[in-house]
């Protein structure tokens, strides 16, 4: 596999217009920017292209779901006077960086079509990358610009891809995996990848409960993939190392939860066995301590999904609790992005890992193939 190319390997960008495709997908709420990490990290590779003569830098994202077509819900100005004002903080010359229009306010940028990437291309000199949360998609703003213009991986692509390279080929041990979510069909190919890699596999979140049903144990209401129990027992028969819950935090029934729930109805802690009409939502204190001993002891952690429905307070504490192990714990230590790197930052400790990836989709799709279409285009690219 060849080299990806860095930002020093590009042309000089002295006097060029740059389009760096950057990744601000960003949460918002009541019109308010709440995680703007993805836009900081940016700033970095705009101000390297700048600093070495850059005429102009224009950067190119998509963000929320317009269905191709332009809709005011999705503009790009919060974010477009966001990074201005980052940029104005940080001394950089916000009067040469253009934040263009949503991508996906034109329907050929989902599909792939690369006649919109000729055209976003136009008048530009380089292209860089540095959108990795998007490198797993073969959208045309994605793979199109590498085909035209001499290309590189800005510094949070290279960097993800160095850490995940890392986790893959070169992790200390013993490698610990962290695995939550909701359900087992979205990681299947990801489990399999890593049980060639990793000492211990650590199963929680709704994902832990077809597993468990394929171990004999009634789970009640709790989330369930039926088809996918042959698989689970398959997994749990291989010989591999895989731990699951040894106690849950359940809610009875009729009741309400979730992040704007009502949040109504009994909750308790019991064993693995879930009575009918109770939903497991969380694993128990007993297992958060039995998963945490195991973090503790690893030198290598990948911790991709939460334990629970973490945006209750009723069933943050094994989230918490895995958390707080893994960031306090001296090894080499990687949030897989998505809901792992917002809990992280709920909890104050996304400062506290080694590594927080910006893309929880490109994450696991990363370590499932080792490589995705972003960064194949950079690496079979002009240069």
């Amino acid at each position: 596999m060849s080299k990806l190319p860095q930002l020093e390997d590009l042309p000089s960008p002295q006097g060029k217009r740059v389009l760096v495709r950057t990744d601000y997908n960003v949460p918002m709420a009541a019109g308010a920017i709440t995680d703007d990490l993805r836009i900081r990290l940016s700033v970095e590779t705009i101000s390297w292209l700048l600093d070495r003569g850059a005429s102009r830098v224009a950067t190119a994202s998509h963000f929320g779901r317009p269905k191709g077509r332009p809709d005011p819900r999705y503009s790009m100005d919060p974010i477009r006077l966001h990074l201005k004002e980052l940029l104005e903080t940080r001394g950089v010359d916000a009067a040469r960086v253009d934040v263009l229009e949503n991508l996906r306010f034109d329907a050929r940028e989902e599909a792939g079509d690369l006649t919109f990437a000729d055209e976003l291309c136009a008048g530009f000199d380089l292209f860089v990358n540095d959108a990795f949360g998007a490198a797993h998609r073969a959208h045309a703003s994605v793979v199109g610009p590498p085909r035209l213009l001499p290309s590189a991986a800005g510094r949070i692509m290279a960097a993800e891809v160095e850490v995940l390279d890392r986790l893959l080929h070169g992790a200390a041990r013993p490698f610990v995996a962290v695995l939550g979510g909701s359900k087992v069909s979205d990681k299947l190919g990801v489990i399999e990848a890593l049980l060639d890699k990793v000492d211990t596999l650590i199963v929680g979140g709704g994902m832990c409960f077809t597993f468990l049903a394929a171990s004999g144990h009634p789970i009640g209401s709790s989330l369930f993939e039926a088809d996918q129990v042959t698989a689970c027992r398959n997994l749990l028969e291989s010989g591999s190392d895989i731990r699951l819950p040894s106690d849950l935090t359940v809610l009875g029934p009729g009741g309400t939860f979730g992040a704007d729930a009502e949040r109504t109805g009994h909750t308790r802690q019991i064993g693995v066995d879930i009575p009918d009409g109770w939903i497991g939502l969380d694993i128990g204190p007993g297992t958060a301590a039995e998963f945490s001993d195991v973090v503790t002891e690893a030198r290598t952690v990948l911790w991709n999904g939460p334990m629970g429905v973490f945006e209750d307070p009723r069933f943050e504490a094994g989230t918490r609790a895995l958390a707080e192990a893994i960031s306090a714990s001296s090894a080499f230590s990687v949030v897989g992005g998505g809901d792992s790197a917002a809990a992280a930052t709920k909890f104050g400790l996304a400062d506290s890992f080694s590594h927080v990836s910006t893309g929880g989709g490109a994450s696991l799709e990363f370590i499932e193939r080792g490589d995705l279409p972003g960064i194949a285009a950079l690496r079979d690219g002009l240069r």
